[in-house]
């Protein structure tokens, strides 16, 4: 057992990048800028007004939308809410909404809500290979579609969406497109327009900025179909009312700005390091890699180790990493994910979610794999004696 915790849950949270920690501490104290950015009376509130534009900025540069389609959130998930709530209420017909089984609970629970307040829901299956794919989604949409959600990758397998493929069915059948983005950010390449996304979710913990700060994409010509979830001083277009958190947000910019500028060069890392990972445990009696045929980002990988004897908790001493998503652990549920996958509760019970990131290293790879060929061959006989039972 090692000293060090090697830390392979980048797709549950990241540490912020050191970048990001120095911009926002200029956004703290009475040297800094502190003041309120809706108090244009002073210089200090005007500076904090700056920077929270210049952030905005950032922000829409990484998706190739426009600063003032940039809406300030607590979160991926407020702006799930946001986004579907706010077209629900907004909606005077048009009340049958599309999403997917493998959606994050973010959404799936949101969705439940509308359907209690008599929206209707299709939920689209995955193909075989764990994809949404563009003919399911089709097939879903109807006369009375107002809003289809989906997510661009997928926060437990990996998988990418074809949004590009899927946009124009959707808008085709005057219905809005919102993407949920939290795992795709500085990820993969984004373009709002380009893809045809009306709304888009992200969150800045993600992508190595700060906890408690994100942003929902509305595109311009959408805004006034979308009602506002929170309310009070008409802040952000009118759409999300409350005091802007300058240093959070200045986080969240700086690290899009990051993400920009070096996402090749984090890709090329992280795609070495997870072809060694593979590498080192793909020829293991029972290892299985889920959705290895979709087409995914490399960042997060699904082993399933289904070996009896074997438990996820045999490698928490020396290994940070996930068995399911952070909000279907924090519940104690087998992940819905792959349950759609076809993995049966035991199965799933024996899946980990290795998700690489910036500071993951070739030496936390190889203790990785030196853990679970240990585990394997700790469960190998156990796993023989069922055979021969």
């Amino acid at each position: 057992m090692g000293d060090k915790l090697h830390y392979f849950d980048y797709a549950a949270t990241t540490p912020a990048d050191p970048r990001v920690i120095a911009s926002m501490c200029e956004c703290l104290g009475i040297e800094g800028a502190f003041g309120n950015p809706a108090s244009s009376s002073h210089a200090a509130g005007t500076k904090a007004r700056s920077l929270v534009e210049q952030a905005r900025a950032q922000v829409a540069a990484l998706i190739g939308a426009e600063a003032d389609e940039i809406v300030w959130t607590s979160g991926a998930t407020e702006s799930n809410n946001l986004a579907l709530k706010g077209y629900a209420d907004a909606a005077t017909g048009k009340r049958h909404l599309v999403t997917s089984c493998l959606e994050h609970k973010a959404i799936l629970d949101t969705m439940a809500s509308l359907e209690a307040r008599g929206m209707t829901v299709t939920y689209v299956r995955p193909s075989p290979d764990g994809s949404i794919g563009v003919e399911a989604v089709k097939a879903a949409l109807r006369s009375d579609t107002g809003l289809v959600s989906l997510m661009l990758v997928n926060n437990e397998i990996g998988t990418l969406t074809d949004i590009a493929a899927i946009a124009p069915l959707v808008r085709a059948a005057g219905a809005l497109l919102h993407v949920d983005a939290a795992q795709a950010l500085g990820k993969t390449p984004i373009d709002v327009k380009a893809m045809g996304i009306d709304l888009l979710s992200m969150s800045a913990h993600k992508v190595y900025g700060p906890k408690g700060i994100g942003a929902l994409y509305v595109r311009r010509e959408v805004a006034a179909r979308i009602a506002p979830q929170m309310h009070g001083g008409g802040h952000e277009r009118g759409l999300r009312s409350g005091t802007l958190a300058t240093h959070q947000i200045v986080g969240m910019g700086t690290a899009c700005a990051l993400a920009a500028s070096g996402m090749e060069a984090d890709t090329q890392h992280i795609a070495r390091l997870a072809e060694r990972l593979l590498d080192g445990v793909r020829d293991l009696e029972g290892v299985t890699q889920n959705a290895r045929a979709a087409r995914r980002i490399v960042h997060t990988l699904s082993l399933t180790i289904g070996l009896p004897g074997f438990f996820p908790f045999m490698l928490a001493a020396d290994l940070a990493v996930s068995s399911t998503s952070a909000c279907n652990s924090a519940s104690g549920a087998p992940s819905h994910v792959l349950s759609a996958l076809g993995l049966d509760a035991e199965a799933a019970s024996r899946t980990l979610r290795f998700s690489i990131g910036r500071y993951t290293t070739p030496e936390d790879v190889d203790r990785a794999i030196e853990c679970i060929r240990t585990v394997v061959a700790q469960c190998a006989p156990v796993a023989a004696c069922a055979r021969e039972a």
